[in-house]
């Protein structure tokens, strides 16, 4: 029976503002100019990598996101009559309902795999067969598999566009772009082509760039604004942490990057701290920088921000979520209105929400 002395059970829910006290999308749609072209050239192309990627398309996506996170209803839901296959062949639950939800937003119908041992692949099928069938099927596959490969080998046989929502240690670049709207959100002139030394940024990504798709695909994304970033300090417990050539592609577009073992001395410098601590392994997890964790009593810089792709574990103490420092959550919101964006982008219906004669 339940006990009806129970507190919790006594007053309405109330929904709890996460950005609370923290500047809006409306600041970041102020900022910037509406420019349909690089959106328009992104059309029906594939999303698999943060390389595709340059500076105004970026800053285009986040203008869309924030048009659709400070417009609650939509005059129109421009893709209705459009199907989307989302095929998760590894766990997820962000990213998935993310997707799903960003996809239901704008009208669309949406068929869904979590399981591939319900599919073809179960028996042997390969990836480009099963592509040919997504042609005659959808309209736009996100694919999550823990096979590095299995977009690349999809991606030759479609004739629709394919995003990659994470493939095993590689990449997951709309995990970045969610992460890169956060950033813009909280500081919008991060985004000017000249920021002011006192109002750039410096952040510290507690991770391995070479185990974590994360975290190598936000530092593609960083590596587009380097102007916008004072340093970026990769704090690690691992003695390799870059691939060969990747700490260089980095630090050739002008970012500077430092590495670093001891968090609570970065952490009165940083002003945006990312944490993640989950990597794929063959077909399992890995847990790494057990010794990396925040929690309330960090020696945080005031007015600094916390970032987590999530799912947390032991190294995000919950004790954070009442703080102001809890950007995590907000992040987490902002990812379906970036992908909104990005969808609508693919889809060729970007000119149902921006003044663009194109269309499809």
């Amino acid at each position: 029976m339940v006990n009806e002395l129970d507190p919790l059970l006594q007053d309405p829910v109330q929904p709890k503002d996460w950005t609370a006290g923290i500047e809006r999308p409306q600041a970041l749609l102020d900022e910037l100019e509406e420019d349909p072209k690089p959106l328009v050239d992104l059309a029906n192309r594939p999303v698999v990598s943060g390389r595709q990627f340059d500076r105004d398309t970026v800053m285009q996506l986040c203008r869309l996101a924030a048009l659709y996170e400070t417009t609650p209803a939509l005059v129109q839901l421009p893709l209705t009559g459009k199907i989307l296959i989302s095929a998760f062949y590894e766990p997820s639950t962000r990213t998935r309902l993310s997707f799903e939800s960003a996809w239901h937003r704008l009208g669309g119908d949406i068929m869904s795999i979590t399981d591939p041992s319900s599919t073809g692949i179960a028996k042997g099928e390969s990836m480009g067969d099963v592509a040919e069938m997504f042609n005659n099927y959808g309209d736009l596959v996100v694919l999550r598999d823990s096979n590095e490969q299995s977009v690349y080998e999809m991606l030759e046989a479609l004739r629709i566009p394919i995003i990659n929502a994470g493939n095993g240690i590689d990449e997951h670049p709309t995990q970045a772009l969610s992460d890169m709207y956060a950033i813009f959100k909280w500081r919008p002139e991060l985004l000017y082509a000249q920021v002011p030394a006192a109002r750039r940024a410096r952040i510290g990504i507690i991770g391995v760039p070479n185990r974590m798709r994360t975290v190598r695909s936000l530092l593609l994304f960083l590596a587009l604004f380097p102007n916008a970033f004072e340093e970026v300090v990769v704090i690690t417990e691992n003695d390799v942490n870059f691939d060969e050539g990747q700490r260089e592609e980095l630090e050739a577009t002008g970012l500077k990057l430092r590495l670093a073992r001891d968090l609570d001395a970065e952490l009165p410098g940083l002003d945006i701290v990312y944490i993640n601590s989950i990597a794929w392994v063959g077909d399992t997890y890995e847990k790494l920088g057990k010794h990396l964790r925040l929690s309330a009593a960090s020696p945080f810089k005031k007015g600094s921000i916390i970032l987590h792709p999530l799912a947390r574990g032991e190294e995000l103490a919950t004790d954070l979520d009442e703080t102001p420092h809890n950007w995590y959550f907000a992040q987490a919101r902002g990812a379906v209105f970036i992908r909104m964006a990005l969808l609508t982008t693919l889809t060729q219906r970007i000119h149902r929400v921006m003044d663009t004669p194109q269309g499809g």
